[in-house]
């Protein structure tokens, strides 16, 4: 099954689409004049190198039959000089265009970045994170080469072919029409290939993506994996996958490699041919220095198509991942703020759900006609089975989704209408995955409000009872962190994210499953804490506890997305209905 999940390669355009590569100027933009500073190197050591075929004719037509001595080394501290010109100019070009290529990369990851940020839930939750993560890190890797090197060498290389032909036509016209007679075989092969390289490494990115995919959840999983002895299920599974990206991979590599050879073979034949029509003609029309130069020119000449034919090799191959990148980009953010959205006031915390209707998917309807109010400062319960929508009410309220039907209103103010980032500033949420980032305790503690003090900061922990456990550390609150908590129990993880989300002092508090990794001992402490930091806030608390629930003020028992039980907690077990049997059933 995890086979048939991550070789599901996702789809994009059939088509490589010329446009897409024009949208990269976005962010060439601000570097044109470095660009344009780089062309301009580029021409002048392009020029000057073109110069040494033409000097060699003149040596050996004019100073060697007559003996000249000064011309013979003037003409070789010249072509010296030349060298040491090109050389420098070529060293200039390649260090502005490596720093303007890095910075490019840095912009474009940043807005890849920025994207993931603003993107919905839905798009995290249908995915894998690992075919994410492949787009932002060797995507976007893939277009350094190309943007350091390739539009530069493609402009020098055109100008190159330009010289060089006038160089050449300039010395023997008919020489030059035989070296070019190979050429429409060259654009023949080069239009018939076109389509094989760009969906031979799309395949490529599509292997690449599902190999990434795969990875990244097996390591976050690699404790499941232990646990039930999955380690060879699993390396089969990769092993496989890696035999797809290497079967894809040396097919597209092939098929490059046709190009080069190609190029390089009728390169050859065009020399040959000049060199078959000059020697018929020598004494003629050519002379031996004409014939010489003639053939520093050739290969002068083959060395850009050679070079075109690499970036197009490029272009094609680096394609297949810009689409990839901007397919992202081009994701539709569901969740923004409106046009002429407003802040959200400091408010009181008084709460309006009006016939609200929400499906993740058309047709399955996951909430159906939600309809309650809470006054500020109330304590709200939800409980019900699992899959029942509890957390899709509270992701409503903090606009992690947008309700299809029905009105989401904050002290009488919609939702819709407001900046998400002014009501997240007053809602706090704490999910049922306690996830702490790498760094210290006290740090993860002020993700929550980043100019809090230590002194706050502590506060909050000593008001959930973490401070005990964290003081106890040799570090204390400088205790640092590996991934997600590692080295911390359930039970701390949360505590830490409670006293996250305590810090920044929200007026309506989302609870979701807040207790449920934290020991009896540790939740009566708990209990203690939240009493008193409950006060006067509205809260949502979904929980299966009686110990965390009972003392609501409202309790809503969910079930198939309705409301079925409303009440506070004896005003339900009276009722004896699906509350009752929940509580008699669990022993909660």
């Amino acid at each position: 099954m995890a086979r048939n999940k991550f070789d599901v390669d996702e789809q994009i355009e059939e088509r490589f689409n010329p446009h897409i590569v024009m949208r990269l100027f976005k962010w060439i933009k601000p570097y044109k004049w470095q660009m344009f500073l780089s062309c301009i190197i580029m021409l002048l050591a392009s020029f000057v190198s073109l110069i040494s075929p033409y000097l060699t004719k003149k040596a050996i037509d004019e100073a060697m039959p007559s003996k000249d001595i000064h011309m013979l080394v003037v003409i070789s501290v010249l072509l010296l000089v030349g060298t040491v010109i090109v050389w420098l100019l070529l060293a200039a070009k390649l260090k502005i265009m490596t720093r303007v290529a890095q910075k490019i990369i840095v912009a474009i990851r940043k807005d890849v970045f920025t994207k993931l940020q603003a993107l919905p839930f839905t798009y995290f939750d249908s995915r894998p994170h690992g075919k994410i993560l492949v787009r932002v890190v060797n995507y976007v890797n893939s277009l350094s080469d190309l943007l350091s090197n390739g539009i530069i060498q493609l402009i020098s290389d055109l100008f190159n072919i330009v010289v060089i032909l006038c160089f050449m036509f300039a010395i023997d016209a008919k020489l030059t029409l035989v070296c070019m007679a190979v050429l429409p075989f060259l654009f023949i092969t080069l239009i018939s290939l076109k389509k094989k390289q760009h969906e031979a490494w799309k395949q490529v990115s599509y292997k690449q993506s599902n190999l990434n995919a795969y990875l990244s959840e097996s390591l976050n999983g690699m404790k499941i994996t232990q646990s039930f002895s999955r380690e060879k299920v699993n390396q089969n599974i990769f092993n496989g996958l890696c035999d797809n990206w290497k079967k894809t991979w040396m097919r597209a590599v092939n098929i490059n490699n046709i190009m080069w050879p190609l190029i390089d073979n009728l390169s050859t034949i065009g020399v040959s041919l000049v060199y078959l029509a000059g020697i018929s003609w020598l004494g003629t029309t050519v002379s031996i220095g004409t014939l010489v130069a003639f053939a520093g020119y050739i290969w002068r000449f083959w060395n850009p198509i050679q070079n075109l034919g690499n970036f197009y090799n490029s272009m094609v191959t680096t394609g297949a991942y810009i689409e990839r990148i901007f397919e992202l980009l081009d994701e539709p953010e569901d969740i923004t703020d409106k046009p002429g959205a407003k802040d959200l006031p400091p408010i009181r915390g008084h709460v309006t759900f009006d016939k609200v209707n929400f499906s993740y998917e058309p047709g399955n309807p996951i909430l159906k006609n939600v309809d309650f109010v809470i006054t500020p400062g109330m304590r709200v319960a939800i409980v019900g089975p699992t899959g029942a929508g509890k957390t899709t009410i509270v992701n409503l309220l903090s606009r992690f989704y947008n309700p299809d039907e029905g009105k989401i209103m904050i002290d009488g103010l919609d939702i819709n209408d407001l900046t998400i980032k002014s009501i997240r500033q007053q809602v706090g949420v704490m999910l049922q995955d306690s996830f702490l980032f790498t760094g210290s305790i006290i740090d993860n503690i002020r993700y929550g409000r980043l100019d809090a003090t230590d002194e706050e900061c502590m506060n909050a922990a000593k008001a959930v009872q973490a401070h005990e456990f964290i003081s106890a550390f040799p570090d204390g609150y400088n205790t640092q962190l590996s991934a997600n908590g590692g080295g911390l129990s359930a039970g701390q993880k949360q505590l830490i994210s409670f006293a996250r989300v305590l810090l920044s002092d929200p007026r309506i508090l989302i609870l979701d499953e807040a207790t449920s990794s934290v020991d009896t001992q540790t939740e009566k402490a708990l209990q203690k804490g939240l009493d008193e930091l409950l006060k006067h806030r509205t809260s949502f608390i979904i929980a299966h506890r009686l110990s965390t629930i009972r003392n609501a003020d409202i309790i809503f028992y969910v079930n198939h997305g309705v409301i079925e039980e409303r009440g506070n907690h004896d005003e339900l077990m009276a009722l004896k209905g699906e509350y009752y049997k929940m509580i008699e059933r669990t022993n909660i």
